[in-house]
């Protein structure tokens, strides 16, 4: 259970690295609302996640999983380019992130 709040709250800072990004400084309510209800989301998993996990492995689990994460919506948004190194890259993030997963 704890490994699944843990990829749930690194899915959220994905969320929130890019609400912050909309937000325009804050400017825009919306996802300025999002950033803090996901940070504050993804902050809570997090801690609770590392209530039985070691905390480096939880932190970079959760770090690999938002950075991953925000890229891919960043792509999907229409705002970066996948290019084939770049995957490959993201590729070899995710797997380092399994293999924390596994020798934790």
């Amino acid at each position: 259970m704890h490994w699944l709040v843990l990829i749930l709250a690194g899915t959220l800072e994905a969320v929130w690295a890019t609400a912050l990004a909309a937000s325009d400084g804050f400017r825009r309510p919306r996802p300025t609302a999002l950033f803090a209800v996901s940070l504050v989301l993804s902050m809570v998993g997090l801690a609770w996640a590392m209530t039985a996990l070691p905390t480096g492995t939880a932190y970079a689990v959760w770090v690999g999983i938002g950075a991953v994460g925000t890229v891919l919506l960043a792509v999907v948004r229409g705002e970066e380019r996948l290019g084939a190194a770049r995957a490959a890259l993201l590729l070899v993030l995710v797997a380092c992130v399994a293999g924390l997963k596994v020798v934790a």
